[in-house]
């Protein structure tokens, strides 16, 4: 599902962090197919797939995001062994105004990936910014349309900076995480696990 050759011939940029976007993954047929099975996501958030509901093609495209071969492609992009590290998935459907504040991943984090599932982007916010410096939106060394079949990703690191302008309304992708180790997995489940279950309980408790 997931075109492999697109990664692979990808830009890596090297400085001041490792990071590649590789545009038309995903076909326009599974595209469609993975938008119309995309779980029915209301509030802004990350959740993790034990806690969604989704249809056969968005279950294909995490099938092909936890195989070996999508694993060896990232292994052989960055130069690392990911063979005994634990991949996280998790989903977005909806952004809220504060989203997008620049930062860099926790340090259990050591590769991220984003595989935005939006029609063409033709919005001016949401567009995802990878950073030269944390405190300036505006110094960016790339900025990637969240457009559907688009993948970014980036080797996590102290200044792995990056963000977005603010955007309200439906911005969908998957993001996928090589962590650390399996305690580091299970933290960071357990966390999102819990901020979905005050979600599902108050579901205008994120507003505040």
């Amino acid at each position: 599902m997931i075109d492999l050759d697109a990664i692979r011939r990808s830009d890596l940029v090297q400085d001041p962090f490792k990071f590649f976007a590789a545009p038309g993954v995903l076909s326009a047929v599974d595209l469609a197919a993975i938008r119309a099975d995309f779980p029915d996501i209301r509030e802004p958030g990350i959740f993790p797939l034990s806690e969604l509901r989704y249809g056969p093609a968005f279950e294909r495209l995490v099938e092909a995001l936890t195989s070996s071969d999508f694993e060896d492609a990232f292994a052989e992009k960055y130069g690392v062994d990911l063979s005994d590290k634990p991949m996280m998935i998790t989903v977005r459907g909806q952004a809220q105004a504060k989203d997008g504040r620049i930062h860099t991943d926790s340090k259990v984090k050591l590769v991220t990936g984003l595989l935005y599932l939006n029609d063409l982007w033709d919005e001016g916010g949401g567009r995802l910014r990878l950073l030269r410096k944390p405190d300036d939106i505006d110094d960016y060394i790339a900025e990637v349309p969240p457009s559907g079949g688009t993948l970014v990703s980036f080797l996590r690191s102290d200044n792995s900076w990056h963000g977005h302008k603010p955007y309200i309304g439906e911005r969908r992708y998957v993001m996928f995480n090589w962590m650390a180790s399996r305690a580091a997995l299970d933290r960071e489940l357990g966390r999102h696990r819990f901020s979905a279950k005050i979600k599902q309980l108050n579901p205008f408790a994120w507003r505040g």
